[in-house]
């Protein structure tokens, strides 16, 4: 072997990227890998600032290209502006169970990953969260609670730069915010009639990551504020949102302390019977397919919830012959995503003297008030689903492009769209799905991709708990949308695709009982104790908020952690 590093990192997304930061701080030598090419911040971002016209297509990518290299990912939002930050689905297969509908895997294999393109909303759990499992007997208890996690979502909050209001909402605790983005004059109105309609909701700003007073360490850092072009999903070179590129790995290279690979794909992790731990990695380069190992003392896997759990499965020993820390015989099972694709639409009459709505980046969000332990009657569904679901929602003005539905012609026509359209209003459903056993990924050993690794093989559906959940996430956008004042609704339902809302979760999981989990309260493997999963991966349920926050709380934490346990000589 190479050079042994004190800490190898694979993956540099959300999780990697933060574990890569607080590896370096600590003053360990730390190897960060990453099966994908380099993205270099401000120098790699190709279609930022463009207009579209600017762009092939007006920004549009064929239906042909799409069906033929995007067939999977194809509804992921991928266009002529950001493509470049999602792989191709003929050059990366995978497979889907013919039983079961297909599980949609969306990728980005490059540095930084899906912190480049993520929807930067950024919300805390509580302890109702943390609880559920225990409380109604679906999934296994968590093996910590909220205040085991409160100081590290303060930690990394103040980080990352979250603008947010100090809201005051029990089942969505408050935190360590910059100041919030605004409401638009359609938002003011529709909150005034929705808290009067219903005291005991919230309709609040978003809670996400975009810089709106930026502190000197991110100053420092070369970051700057928000500047409302919504255009993220091209990448920022002011850093005004989080990402890996503008805010943890700057910090972790600055330290000297960083090491970093791409092109590097980690077959497997390997594994010393003898001691009982993890020595290093396998890897093949991406281009040539040559096969290399690196050396550490510990190994935190941050691949994301799928690419992390391949690694595992993959990592075969005498000790582990179907993979790595799986004694219990539950790694690659309860696989997760939030289930949405469902809510309603309305026209806001008036204000036709409120044109400008601006580019903001953000929303507004309904938290959850569905089945509280504290809530009302009215709010209690419980005997139809368990869980709940929240509200993200946006306003626009409708434009000229409102002609594209008409049949008009002519002077006149031409004439009448110069004036803004109507407001409206959207808002969409994200709901908590439950843990389930037969909800899995394995590996298919018949079958390889380029590189000689087995293809992953995905079994995983919605359950009648998660269409019930959604249909009266249908109905009750509607009612609500209406108490709001808006008139023209429309409630909306599609079929749900699992994987689609890109919060996919679980089959590594954390728990208590080495018998039915992968991991404990650190994040640490319960059989290999230098090994951590700190992605997605390791959620033992999935609430109903979006889940990067709490990704980047847990990799703080487990590296602190993991981190101390050597200083003392017991890692």
């Amino acid at each position: 072997m190479a050079e042994e590093f004190d800490a190898i990192v694979v993956g540099s997304g959300m999780s990697g990227g933060w574990a890569a930061k607080e590896f370096t701080e600590k003053g360990l030598k730390t190897l960060l890998i990453d099966r994908g090419r380099d993205v270099k911040h401000r120098e790699d971002y190709p279609t930022e600032g463009m207009a579209p016209w600017d762009l092939p297509n007006n920004g549009r990518t064929s239906k042909e290209e799409l069906n033929r290299d995007y067939e999977i990912q194809k509804l992921a939002f991928i266009a002529e502006d950001n493509k470049h930050f999602f792989v191709k689905d003929s050059d990366h297969p995978y497979e889907n169970d013919p039983d079961t509908d297909p599980f949609h895997w969306i990728r980005g294999y490059h540095v930084g990953g899906r912190s480049l393109i993520w929807g930067k909303q950024s919300y805390r759990w509580s302890d109702m969260d943390f609880n559920s499992n225990e409380n109604d007997g679906n999934g296994i208890p968590w093996p910590i609670g909220y205040d085991d996690i409160a100081p590290w979502y303060d930690y990394v909050e103040g980080f990352a730069g979250i603008s947010g209001n100090q809201d005051g909402v029990r089942n969505l605790p408050d935190g360590n915010f910059q100041p919030p983005m605004e409401f638009t004059c359609i938002e003011e109105k529709m909150k005034e009639n929705f808290d009067r309609a219903y005291p005991d909701r919230h309709f609040i700003i978003g809670r996400a990551a975009h810089l709106t007073e930026p502190t000197e360490e991110q100053l420092d850092l070369g970051r700057g504020k928000c500047q409302f072009r919504n255009q993220c999903m091209r990448g920022c070179s002011f850093g005004a949102y989080f990402s890996s590129q503008s805010a943890t790995l700057p910090a972790a290279n600055r330290t000297g302390n960083l090491t970093t690979v791409t092109d590097a794909i980690c077959h497997s992790v390997i594994y010393d019977a003898e001691t009982g731990k993890a020595t290093g990695v396998r890897v093949i380069d991406t281009n040539s397919k040559e096969k290399r190992e690196y050396s550490g003392k510990v190994i935190f896997l941050c691949a994301s919830t799928v690419g992390t759990t391949q690694i595992m499965l993959n990592s075969k020993s005498e000790t582990f012959q179907n993979g790595i820390a799986n004694g219990s015989g539950v790694l690659g099972h309860y696989l997760m995503d939030h289930i949405y694709q469902a809510g309603a639409r309305g026209r806001m009459p008036g204000f036709d003297d409120h044109y400008y709505k601006g580019r903001r980046p953000n929303g507004i969000y309904i938290p959850r008030f569905r089945n509280l332990p504290w809530g009302s009657e009215e709010n209690d569904k419980s005997g139809e689903f368990l869980r709940g679901y929240g509200f993200q929602g946006y306003t626009e003005r409708v434009s000229w492009s409102r002609a594209s539905a008409s049949s008009g012609h002519g002077a006149d026509f031409k004439n009448s769209l110069k004036e803004p359209g109507d407001w409206w209003f959207s808002m969409t459903g994200f709901g908590e799905m439950l843990p389930r056993f037969e909800n899995h990924m394995r590996l298919d050993e018949n079958k390889t991709d380029q590189w000689g690794i087995p293809l992953v093989h995905i079994s995983c559906e919605f359950s009648e708990n998660e269409h019930n959940l959604q249909k009266d996430m249908m109905e009750e956008a509607g009612r609500i949308l209406t108490a709001a004042g808006l008139e023209d609704v429309t409630p909306w339902r599609n079929k749900p695709t699992v994987g689609l809302c890109i919060h996919e979760m679980g089959t590594a999981r954390m728990g208590d009982d080495p018998s039915e989990s992968v991991l404990n309260k650190h994040n640490q493997a319960h059989e290999v104790s230098n090994l951590f999963v700190t992605d997605g991966a390791c959620m033992t349920s999935t609430a109903c908020q979006n889940p990067s926050l709490t990704y980047m709380a847990l990799t703080a934490r487990a590296v602190d952690y993991a981190v101390t346990q050597m200083q003392m000589g017991t890692l």
